[in-house]
């Protein structure tokens, strides 16, 4: 690790957006990539529709299928903090054990790892309903939804906690961006 720190890539470390679907994740870590570049930081986003068609494909919506996509992710990421990537995670990631899981692996690697809660009420992601999940799971053609007939898990104790239906995108990001550097991790 100091090996890498030494090359000038500077720290890296993962920054994981939990929340409802529709709740503005990708959207804010999207946000933060941008300011990110800008300052010439090297970042990545990781994300949930793209890992579960090009890493996890074949994966279901089971909480055994839920817990592998998350490790799976949770393990790229990692591996590319290590390397000095700030890695965006915008991915549900349902139970907290799995979350835990993720933070555990890079505390062993002394990798840096930041859980934020983008704590956007239901209601509201159901009228956003970016994906139309929403409208398909009230019309019965869909079950398995996260936060309606399927269980999520809040954090307890994030290291952020976003109200994205009361803040604009821009004020998110930078709230990210606050903690990042509050961490010392830029």
């Amino acid at each position: 690790m100091e090996e890498r720190e030494m090359s000038g890539t500077g720290r890296g470390a993962t920054v994981w957006l939990t929340g409802l679907p529709s709740a503005g994740k990708t959207t804010i870590a999207r946000a933060l990539e941008k300011r990110l570049r800008e300052q010439g930081r090297r970042t990545e986003v990781l994300d949930g529709d793209e890992i579960r068609e090009f890493l996890s494909a074949g994966l279901g919506f089971s909480r055994q299928d839920r817990d592998t996509n998350v490790r799976r992710i949770g393990f790229v990421a990692e591996l590319l903090a290590s390397h000095g990537v700030i890695v965006l995670v915008p991915v549900i990631a349902p139970y907290a054990a799995s979350r835990e899981a993720v933070r555990e692996r890079h505390a062993k690697n002394g990798t840096g790892y930041l859980e934020v809660h983008v704590a956007t009420p239901v209601e509201v992601c159901s009228r956003r309903d970016v994906k139309g999940l929403y409208a398909k799971q009230a019309a019965g053609e869909l079950t398995g939804l996260t936060g309606v007939d399927d269980p999520y898990e809040a954090p307890a104790e994030p290291d952020l906690r976003i109200a994205a239906h009361e803040q604009g995108v821009e004020e998110s990001a930078a709230a990210l961006h606050a903690l990042l550097t509050g961490r010392g991790l830029l």
